[in-house]
């Protein structure tokens, strides 16, 4: 009698274990579609994609949309190609990435290991930062920038990016660092370690995981981010997202969906990548400073 239950009750496991794959893997099909539309409509040729409907697979591979919309997709009235654009993403996302982390961790550091006189009150004005939108600090980051002197350039686009990151980084570092035994910085200290030897070789060796996190973020909101691109650059100096928000609204008679798919994977590719190589670091690191402050 206890091994038919035993039986029955296995068996219930089993199914349920069943249903539950089977749900998800319907889930996941349902997610993963709109990719799957996307890059096999770049794939095909125009006449395939008049004739065919849109989850059909490719009659004839072409990569001539792909081709198209790297060398000499549309910007405005001309005809630049995705691939300055591309090059522009990368020359002011790396720098500022590196940048807000970095400075990040440095504020992170100051706010759990070397408190001051009104740093509670200064942390929860960056955490107020992180709630602002971007449409506030256009005006004045745009005057800031004239200030400066590089408005409409590569190096003012990292500026933008790295103070408005610098709340989301500090409070990364920061909640990551109160997890961190205070007898460590004690010890330095009473060896004779100074304030940067401290954070240098004893701080930033302990980081990795949160440094993983504060770099899929920065990455994906810089790279991704349109309004500020739009806004403090023109020309050759736009981002990638400025290049393909021009080529999808750009109407030359014949609409190329094929081109307009290829672009928009060319352009989500980067941040895919981060994610595929360092995603499992992310929620891990995120969830490093959780159990204090």
């Amino acid at each position: 009698m206890a091994d038919g239950h035993h039986t029955q009750t296995a068996g219930s496991h089993r199914v349920g274990r069943i249903v539950i794959y089977a749900l998800l893997v319907v889930f996941a099909l349902y997610y993963l579609m709109p990719l799957f539309v996307m890059v096999t409509t770049s794939l095909k040729t125009l006449d395939d994609i008049r004739t065919g409907n849109l989850i059909s697979l490719p009659r004839e591979i072409s990569f001539d949309a792909w081709i198209k919309a790297w060398s000499s997709a549309c910007s405005g009235v001309s005809c630049n190609g995705l691939k300055g654009n591309f090059i522009n993403s990368v020359s002011f996302v790396l720098p500022a990435v590196a940048i807000s982390t970095l400075i990040g961790a440095f504020n992170g550091y100051v706010l759990t290991m070397w408190r001051f006189r009104g740093s509670d009150v200064l942390f929860t004005l960056l955490l107020i930062g992180c709630f602002i939108p971007f449409q506030v600090v256009l005006l004045p980051m745009a005057q800031t920038l004239g200030y400066l002197g590089i408005a409409n350039s590569i190096p003012g686009l990292i500026f933008v990016h790295v103070v408005y990151g610098l709340a989301f980084t500090t409070l990364f570092f920061r909640n990551f660092y109160v997890t961190v035994p205070p007898d460590l910085t004690k010890a330095a200290r009473i060896d004779g370690a100074g304030f940067f030897t401290i954070f240098w070789r004893i701080i930033l060796p302990l980081s990795p995981a949160i440094i993983v996190v504060s770099v899929i973020w920065q990455f994906t909101q810089i790279w991704n981010d349109f309004l500020f691109g739009v806004v403090f650059s023109s020309g050759e100096r736009q981002p990638i997202t400025v290049a393909l928000n021009n080529l999808v609204n750009t109407s030359t008679g014949v609409k190329e969906y094929n081109v307009d798919m290829a672009a928009a994977i060319i352009a989500g590719l980067p941040t895919l990548f981060v994610y595929i190589v360092a995603g499992k670091y992310f929620l891990r690191g995120l969830t490093a400073g959780a159990v204090k402050g």
